[in-house]
């Protein structure tokens, strides 16, 4: 079997900067905070540029359902650049977790309906089930009766401003018209990824598919290029920290010439670079649909959510004074790294998941 290409191609550096430049001109750091003080959390002018004007709601799907025909490796470019923007879009969960959750319903007419319908940008989706939740974690379930269903699904993402939820229940996946669930905001430490709880109560349903394992791909996937969204975290932290210690002088030298705040930008530096190549491997797993996919996930998650929380606290504590202001956008890199350290399982959770999966025998206590 040939090593994997972890390196970006042309037409993924492309894509990049194009994202990087809408976020640049629409969504600039200052934008996002002064949002984040507003009712409505969600960008839908931003969603809508980038879903409809550069395609990227419908960058995994194929060309034979409307799609763009690429896959979760150009997605995972695309989560890199959004956390770098902490944009306020529902990106992973409609165009990663909800999309593959539904290519894995076997191309049943609902699924195939819905998938037109994401990869147009016309409408969104999201994967009912707590944000919280690992690809190997037992859902809730709803209950079914004559087609309707009932049933309640706490701390969910990227809900609020879906159009369609995809429902577990016992004997499938369903969709539900998202007006007709209650959905209620919560308090959440990530004000770019508000969650909320919702309230189905004999709502109408469609079944997408019988098959269960469709939820557990839409959270793989989910999990998978997570990891490239806490890169993007962690990337803009290390970037702007090294640009503050170049401009930022004590006793008359610049701050980021003193050996220990080097040393500690070293060490996000190495760890960055580690967490970018187990991310990427997990994206192109998941493209490929390899053997290894579980496994890939299951590293890239335990390393890259703890590699963000350091890279967010050291950009917060090497900015000084100004890092802990509300003013500052650092605050907002730290809330989505802490948020995204327990999104689709800890970092804990994946290393019991890993030993599991290469079958590595568990410790005798002592």
């Amino acid at each position: 079997m040939s090593a994997p290409d972890l390196l970006y191609s042309d037409v993924e550096e492309e894509l990049r900067s194009a994202v990087r430049a809408v976020l640049a001109d629409r969504s600039p750091p200052a934008r996002v905070l002064a949002r984040t003080e507003t009712d409505e959390p969600y960008d839908p002018k931003l969603w809508r540029t980038l879903a409809t004007e550069l395609g990227v709601a419908g960058l995994a799907v194929p060309e034979s359902y409307g799609g763009a025909g690429a896959s979760l490796r150009e997605a995972a470019v695309v989560c890199e650049e959004l956390g770098r923007g902490v944009a306020p879009v529902p990106f992973l969960g409609s165009a990663v977790v909800a999309t593959a959750a539904l290519l894995a319903a076997g191309g049943s007419a609902v699924a195939v309906e819905l998938l037109g319908e994401l990869a147009a940008g016309t409408r969104t989706a999201a994967l009912a089930v707590p944000f919280p939740t690992a690809p190997d974690a037992r859902v809730p379930f709803a209950t079914v009766d004559s087609g309707r269903l009932t049933g309640t699904v706490d701390a969910v993402a990227d809900a609020l401003p879906a159009d369609v939820l995809l429902v577990p229940a016992a004997d499938g996946l369903y969709a539900v018209d998202a007006a007709a669930a209650t959905r209620t905001p919560i308090i959440s430490l990530d004000q770019t990824r508000q969650l909320c709880v919702i309230a189905l109560d004999g709502v109408p349903a469609r079944l997408v598919t019988p098959d269960g394992a469709a939820v557990t791909a839409g959270l793989r996937a989910g999990a998978g290029l997570l990891a490239s969204e806490q890169v993007g975290v962690a990337q803009w932290c290390l970037e702007s920290t090294v640009d503050y210690g170049k401009t930022r002088y004590q006793f008359a030298r610049p701050v980021g010439s003193f050996q220990a705040v080097k040393h500690r930008l070293a060490d996000v530096w190495v760890a960055l670079t580690q967490a970018r190549a187990v991310a990427r491997y997990a994206a192109d797993c998941l493209a490929k649909s390899d053997v290894d996919t579980a496994v890939a996930v299951a590293v890239a998650q335990a390393h890259c959510g703890p590699t963000a929380v350091t890279a967010a606290e050291e950009c917060v504590q090497l900015h000084g004074g100004i890092g802990f202001t509300w003013e500052h956008p650092a605050h907002l890199y730290l809330k989505r790294a802490k948020a995204d350290a327990i999104g689709f399982g800890t970092a804990d959770r994946h290393r019991a998941t890993l030993a599991r999966l290469v079958d590595l025998p568990a410790g005798e206590s002592s």
